[in-house]
């Protein structure tokens, strides 16, 4: 396996920074925020009312023609993953079925669709209020002014699709995404809740290694941007709401006056490849995955001791997957989402993995946190990192806590960057993950 070397060719953005990978990388460089008060649904009833929000977008403009029926039964969660699909092909360079047929690639097709796979990692969706509300009041007895389970088995759920249910599968993303660009390969969709995308881009790099494909497309998304996925958020206490006059100062990541997370939606997908199927089509490389490490907290989630040994023990099985000693490690782009406890305990585990000189950078102060889709924009800016010699700022991190013992980057610097770490955890789940990149 460990001849079968796995490149980044291929970089799909899709968040509140933007849609692609340089003007998302670009907006990071700038340095702000682009947090704000919610849009999307009247947020006034709620503790913490901003989020990070996606501009507008036409998802029948990133699929064939042909395909746009099918764009009737996707939720936000897999509208976004769809455009950050075609994001990541045409960045990459690959001539898929999707941009053949759009007119935008000649064939033959690039990569053979039978070696060509994918791994997503996805949250839970949530149903869309309007449209299950609307189905629901026609359940109500006229008589008591109650729901009646007869009258939803009878007229209610009537008023629904009859393929409803497939908008709120998490592996209708990669679905649509194999279906959309002829992907045969091994497909595979991770559910770990913020940990998606590095398990999923870490099980990628394990099916390229083992022959099982060539390419493969990986990463996650979720939008957490609804009054169900803010309703959870807030009932777990995760959020900052000290902030709703100013929302872009919301997140502070690593601050001693971080106060809690923010919501966003977004996410992305990578292309890694096979080293040597990359060099026959002389494609561009951002950076080879050269090690994948995970582990596992059974106990207290918000204990900052049990959470910094796991996230040691997935720097430290990433290192040694890759062959790196923890004194070349030149940044690493934490998770960080700006809570007091998994803040602390990352900054702790990064510290007894590579210690605490190495620069860190987290970016949930620019966006906030887009659960299962936040570690593949991690990962993309670790790639980036390698690929420019540039790391941004951890943005809205002004006076850095004493009790995380890391070199946090405040200031955009230019240097050459030839290892980074990155490293992902779900908040409320147990599971780590963590992935090295190398400059190729």
């Amino acid at each position: 396996m460990a001849d079968r070397r796995v490149v980044v060719t291929g970089i799909g953005l899709v968040c509140p920074l933007g849609i692609g990978v340089k003007t998302v990388w670009d907006k990071l460089l700038a340095g702000r925020s682009v947090v704000r008060r919610i849009q999307t649904f009247d947020p006034a009833r709620f503790d913490s009312q901003v989020a990070g929000e996606i501009d507008a977008f036409k998802v029948a403009d990133y699929v064939p023609k042909s395909y746009r029926k099918s764009t009737k039964v996707m939720a936000r969660d897999i509208e976004i993953a769809v455009v950050a699909a075609y994001e990541a092909v045409k960045d990459a360079g690959l001539r898929t079925k999707c941009l053949i047929e759009r007119g935008e690639a000649q064939a033959p097709v690039i990569p053979d669709p039978t070696r060509f796979g994918a791994n997503i990692g996805a949250g839970l969706i949530c149903a869309d209020l309007q449209e299950l509300s609307a189905a629901m009041y026609t359940a109500i007895d006229p008589a008591t002014g109650k729901f009646s389970m007869a009258r939803w088995g009878k007229e209610g759920m009537n008023n629904l699709t009859p393929l409803w249910l497939l908008k709120f599968l998490p592996n209708m993303l990669a679905c649509h995404v194999t279906i959309v660009h002829d992907a045969q390969a091994p497909s595979n969709t991770i559910t770990c809740g913020d940990a998606s995308s590095h398990l999923a881009i870490g099980e990628a790099q394990r099916t390229v290694q083992r022959g099982a494909a060539d390419v493969t497309i990986c990463g996650g998304v979720e939008s957490k941007l609804s009054p169900m996925g803010l309703l959870r958020q807030s009932l777990l206490k995760r959020l900052a709401t000290n902030s709703n006059d100013k929302p872009e100062q919301a997140c502070k990541p690593f601050d001693v006056c971080r106060s809690g997370a923010v919501v966003a939606e977004g996410g992305g997908l990578l292309i890694l490849e096979h080293l040597d199927h990359a060099k026959a089509r002389q494609a561009r490389v951002y950076a080879e995955i050269a090690g994948f490490g995970a582990s596992t907290n059974p106990n207290d989630w918000n204990d900052p001791k049990a959470h910094a040994r796991a996230v040691q023990l997935s720097i430290q099985r990433a290192l040694a997957d890759a062959g790196v000693k923890p004194q070349d490690v030149d940044l690493v782009v934490a998770f960080a989402p700006g809570t007091t406890q998994h803040d602390q305990g990352e900054a702790m585990g990064i510290a007894a993995a590579l210690g605490g000189k190495v620069p860190v950078v987290a970016i949930k102060g620019a966006m906030g946190l887009a659960g299962a889709g936040a570690g593949t924009i991690d990962t993309a800016v670790a790639a980036m990192a390698i690929h420019t010699g540039r790391i941004p700022a951890t943005i809205n991190c002004t006076q850095p806590d004493p009790l995380c013992p890391i070199n946090v980057n405040l200031q955009p610097i230019q240097r050459e960057v030839k290892v980074a770490v990155t490293v992902g955890y779900a908040l409320g789940g147990g599971q780590y993950g963590a992935l090295v990149l190398k400059k190729y």
